[in-house]
C-alpha cells in the first residue's frame, strides 16, 4: 500500500500510536492549511492560533470498496458536484478489493477515512481504537437474493437451497449476513449451500445465465436486469427499508464514513467538512431527476445501460438516509446481523456520533 504523505495530506493514526506521536503526525495537516507554516514557526506564541473559517485544499483519502455500488452514490455525487471542494477539501476516493482491506489501509496510514458498513466498527479491535462512524449514507444494504427461474421455479423457502449453488460478491460480509439471516429461519446451515464468489457483476451474470448457479445474492443494477428479463425471481429484498426490516429486523447502516477516535478528536473540522459535503449530496439526491443524474454520474457507473441504472436509482431512494444521521435502531441491527456479542447501550453508542451530521442537517435543512 502507498503511505499517505505530508504536508499535502493529513495522516491517520497507526495502531498503538501514543498522543505525542499522533500529534506529530497531525502536524503535516496543519501545515497544509493556509498560513500553517507561519503558525507552526510561532512556537513562542502564548495563545492558540485562530484557524480560518474554511479549509483550503486539505487533501483527504477515503478508502472504499465497490466504489460503483449504489450504496455509495451520495459519495460519488459529492465528488462530482465538487461539494468536497466547496468545503475546502481535496478528496481522493481510493478503491480497495474489499472492506477489510479498506479498513486496514486507514490503520496503515494509506488512507485517512473509511467508507463502509458499521459492523467492522463493532469488533473489539476497532472499539479499542475508538473507531466512530460520523455520517451515514445508507440505511439498507441494497442487496437482493434471487433464485433461478429455470432451476428453482418451485422455490418456497431457503430450505430449497440445500445443496444448491449460490453466487454472491467476493469478500462481501453483507451478502453472507443476508444469507445467514434467511437460512436461520428455516434451520439451514450456511455450509449446506455451495457458495460461489464472483469478482464482478459481469461474471455473476454469465454464471447465472449460462452456468450452474441456482441462486444469486447481489446488488443492482444486476438484480433488476435479470428480473426484467425473467431470468431471476427475487425472494429476499433489502433494496428498501421494508425488506431490510423483514430480513434483519431493522435498518442496517451502510456507507458510513468513519475513522479512529484520535483522528476525529484531532481534526474535527475535517470530519465536519466531510459530513457537510455528504449531507449536501444526500439532500441533492432527494430531488434529483434522471437528467440531473445523467449529467452528474460518470458514464462508467451506468455499465452500458442508462435506463436500467436510472430505474434502480429510483427504487433505491429510501435506502439512503435523508440527513446523514445514524438511523434509529441501526447499531443494534448491525450487531445482530454480524452475530456479535451483545453490547451495553452506552458501549454501542460510542461507535458512532451524530454530532457532525446534526450540524450539517441544520445547515442544509436536510
Amino acid at each position: 500500500m502507498t503511505e499517505t504523505r505530508e504536508p499535502d495530506e493529513s495522516t491517520a493514526p497507526r495502531r498503538g500510536l501514543n498522543r505525542r506521536q499522533w500529534a506529530l503526525a497531525g502536524a503535516g495537516l496543519v501545515l497544509a492549511l493556509p498560513g500553517g507554516a507561519a503558525r507552526a514557526q510561532g512556537a513562542g506564541v502564548t495563545r492558540p492560533p485562530v484557524l480560518p473559517p474554511k479549509l483550503v485544499d486539505t487533501r483527504i483519502v477515503i478508502a472504499v470498496d465497490h466504489r460503483f455500488a449504489l450504496s455509495h452514490l451520495p459519495l460519488t455525487v459529492a465528488e462530482q458536484l465538487h461539494f468536497f471542494r466547496e468545503e475546502g477539501l481535496d478528496v481522493e476516493l481510493r478503491e480497495f478489493p474489499d472492506e477489510a482491506q479498506a479498513m486496514a489501509a486507514v490503520q496503515a496510514r494509506a488512507a485517512h477515512v473509511l467508507c463502509g458498513s458499521l459492523a467492522p466498527l463493532l469488533q473489539p479491535a476497532a472499539r479499542s481504537q475508538g473507531w466512530q462512524s460520523f455520517v451515514v449514507q445508507g440505511r439498507a444494504p441494497q442487496l437482493a437474493l434471487g433464485v433461478s427461474a429455470r432451476s428453482l421455479a418451485g422455490f418456497k423457502s431457503t430450505a430449497d437451497l440445500r445443496g444448491r449453488r449460490v453466487g454472491l460478491r467476493a469478500n462481501d460480509p453483507l451478502g453472507l449476513q443476508l444469507l445467514q439471516a434467511l437460512l436461520q429461519r428455516d434451520g439451514v446451515r450456511l455450509d449446506e449451500l455451495q457458495l460461489q464468489p464472483f469478482p464482478d457483476a459481469g461474471a455473476a451474470l454469465q454464471a447465472m445465465r449460462f452456468g450452474p448457479l441456482d441462486a444469486l445474492c447481489h446488488t443492482d443494477p444486476l438484480i433488476t436486469q435479470m428480473e426484467q428479463q425473467g431470468e431471476l425471481r427475487v425472494v429476499a429484498d433489502t433494496r428498501n427499508l421494508r425488506g431490510t426490516t423483514e430480513v434483519f429486523g431493522g435498518p442496517l447502516p451502510v456507507g458510513c464514513l468513519s475513522a479512529p477516535g484520535e483522528f476525529i478528536a484531532q481534526f474535527p473540522r475535517i470530519a465536519q467538512a466531510l459530513t457537510d459535503a455528504l449531507v449536501h449530496a444526500l439532500k441533492w439526491l432527494q430531488t434529483a431527476g434522471p437528467s440531473d443524474l445523467i449529467k452528474t454520474v460518470p458514464e462508467s457507473h451506468f455499465q452500458g445501460d442508462r435506463a436500467l441504472y436510472l430505474s434502480t436509482v429510483e427504487r433505491s431512494r429510501e435506502a439512503w438516509t435523508a440527513d446523514g444521521l445514524m438511523p434509529r435502531g441501526g447499531p443494534e441491527t448491525a450487531l445482530r446481523a454480524a452475530a456479535l456479542k451483545p453490547m451495553a447501550p452506552a458501549e454501542l453508542a460510542r461507535c458512532f456520533t451524530n454530532g457532525f451530521a446534526s450540524k450539517a442537517k441544520e445547515r442544509f435543512r436536510a
